[in-house]
């Protein structure tokens, strides 16, 4: 039903940089191959408020991560620890809707399995919504309908 992997874990506390740069590094971080980066609201030393980095990744990247969060932020330094993870296995679709082609990602029961759960790209559905002037939310619905007529039919 799911499989076990290694992953690399690096974390960084942040206190004294400007919050407007952290959208560009955590998609410097995904671009580069990061599995997942994420930010968290901390308390650091003397009360002061600060940003907790954690970014998860393949060991064989971690120079790369490493230079990009030594270059966009002003940390001195980085731990780092590796962390066994569970995952469900997953695949993608691609339905056709009103709105274009869109994306679904697939949680599997197993490699090859039936899904257990689906969910529609956001950026695709963000990018069409933009391109329809429509609310988002209704592209994501779309996405989610056509998704659930096309795997009905597979069964």
């Amino acid at each position: 039903m799911f499989y076990t992997e290694d992953v690399l874990v690096m974390e960084t506390a942040i206190d004294d940089m400007n919050p407007e740069f952290f959208p560009h590094l955590l998609d410097r971080l995904l671009e580069a191959g990061a599995l997942d980066a994420y930010l968290q609201p901390v308390v650091m030393k003397k009360g002061r408020p600060g940003t907790m980095l954690t970014v998860l990744a393949r060991e064989n990247i971690q120079d790369i991560l490493l230079q990009i969060i030594f270059s966009e932020t002003s940390t001195l330094g980085v731990r780092l620890r590796t962390e066994r993870r569970a995952c469900l296995y997953r695949d993608f679709i691609t339905v056709q809707t009103r709105y274009g082609t869109l994306r679904v990602k697939l949680a599997l029961e197993g490699a090859g399995g039936r899904p257990l759960r689906y969910a529609p790209e956001y950026e695709d559905c963000r990018a069409r919504a933009r391109e329809h002037g429509v609310p988002v939310q209704s592209v994501y619905r779309a996405a989610l309908l056509a998704a659930e007529n096309m795997l009905k039919d597979e069964k």
